[in-house]
């Protein structure tokens, strides 16, 4: 496909990063939109941000892919109202303006565990996103399920930085069906998303944390049909 144009919210968290840089090597994208709250200290001829409202979202034309890296924790939200609003609000409205705009591929990062009925309020929020945002039509719908992230954040988890390091023993016990349990890096599940995009596949794709490990994979794309 000649002129693909990305868009994409939640370009400076921590999978949103490794994304964002990934768009702006691969010669397959012209241009990379991001969404941001405020503005960025580095630029990139191929990238051009939107000060965002997500009150009043304004929507750029001629987008072929957006991509939704959206999310936050209750802690840092400061309620489960607040979490939702940035888990779940967001992210259908970013895929319904997405639609109404005629963008045909959407890929968004949830959980692993997601599931609209779950009785754990953040994979119930997950789920719910999902759910939503799969009734919107979208000729390309990657869904991408990851289990604890591994990378360099620039605020501090304490529960996260603890989960990381426990994740160095258990990773390799954790075998068969198990291993979508073991914790991926961000920069990983960015490749994924970027390989599955490149692909231009049609049809709805779940991909869970042990698929996303292959998937963002080097030689992924030279082997896409066997891994999705």
């Amino acid at each position: 496909m000649d002129h693909r144009i990305a868009i994409v919210a939640g370009g400076t968290g921590l999978v949103g990063g490794e994304l964002v840089r990934e768009l702006l090597i691969d010669p397959d994208w012209d241009k990379v939109y991001l969404l941001v709250r405020k503005p960025l200290e580095w630029t990139h001829s191929k990238l051009e941000i939107i000060l965002t409202d997500w009150e009043k979202l304004e929507f750029p034309e001629k987008v072929t892919d957006a991509f939704c890296i959206l999310g936050t924790t209750i802690g840092k939200a400061g309620s489960k109202e607040n979490f939702k609003k940035v888990d779940l609000d967001y992210p259908v409205r970013f895929a319904k303006v997405a639609k109404e705009k005629g963008v045909n591929s959407f890929y968004i990062v949830t959980a692993l565990g997601a599931d609209p009925n779950s009785m754990i309020f953040y994979n119930q929020v997950k789920g719910e996103v999902e759910t939503e945002i799969s009734t919107l039509g979208f000729s390309s719908l990657g869904i991408f399920r990851p289990s604890l992230l591994e990378g360099d954040r620039k605020e501090f988890r304490l529960g996260e930085k603890i989960g990381s390091k426990i994740s160095f023993f258990i990773n390799p016990l954790l075998i068969g069906p198990f291993k979508k349990y073991r914790s991926i890096h961000a920069k990983t599940v960015a490749k994924a998303i970027l390989n599955l995009a490149w692909s231009s596949k049609k049809g709805k794709f779940v991909i869970e944390s042990d698929k996303i490990q292959s998937l963002g994979s080097g030689t992924a794309r030279a082997n896409l049909e066997n891994l999705i």
